[in-house]
């Protein structure tokens, strides 16, 4: 967290693989990101590092199962079928799988979206604002979805937003400025989220 142009998408960016390095190592797992060349940071993105992005980016011509499984297709994998269903479970889309982007609603979408990240069971997922572009409702769902995938899928989540909220859903902030972190917060709650923010702007 953090106001804007304080680096937040920047950092992900950096620790995702997404943009190269200027200085400093990043490591996913015992992977150190400086050291690996064009396709091998592509690999890795692949097959240990899931995203959810304030735009979906669905792929319209897919459905929703086709949306899900395809960073699996484009690894040329089929992955874990058992893991997948229990993914589909969970984000309670079962019976719009065969639904393309356009016939779902803004909170169905990221619901794929969310399973698409979750589907090849990465070591960690980014994600930047992913309730951006949702009411508060379609939102308030993708969060708890998310919290699910952390608690009972084990899964760990790293995620970029400025709402005080959304935050609250985690287990640990790190708030950053002018691209330095200014301090971390645990067990956190919107009010104590907003409280910190407003003495971090003075």
């Amino acid at each position: 967290m953090g106001p804007s142009g304080s680096g937040k998408s920047t950092l992900m960016h950096c620790i995702a693989g997404l943009d190269a390095l200027t200085s400093g190592s990043v490591f996913i797992g015992d992977t150190d990101l400086s050291k690996l060349n064009d396709k091998e940071i592509t690999r890795l993105r692949r097959e240990k590092v899931g995203f959810i992005f304030q735009s979906f980016n669905l792929i319209p011509t897919l459905d929703a199962y086709e949306n899900i499984t395809l960073p699996l297709s484009l690894g040329k994998s089929k992955g874990d079928e058992a893991w997948i269903q229990q993914v589909i479970d969970t984000i309670s889309l079962k019976d719009r799988l065969d639904h393309r982007p356009s016939e779902l609603s803004g909170g169905q979408q990221q619901r794929v979206a969310v399973a698409r990240a979750l589907a090849s069971r990465p070591e960690i997922i980014f994600a930047d604002e992913p309730t951006g572009n949702l009411d508060s409702k379609s939102g308030g769902d993708i969060l708890k979805f998310m919290r699910r995938a952390v608690t009972d899928l084990k899964q760990t989540i790293v995620m970029v937003t400025h709402d005080a909220v959304s935050a609250s859903y985690a287990d640990r902030i790190v708030f950053l400025s002018d691209g330095h972190i200014a301090g971390e917060m645990t067990d956190p709650t919107p009010e104590k989220v907003l409280d910190y923010l407003k003495h971090l702007g003075e």
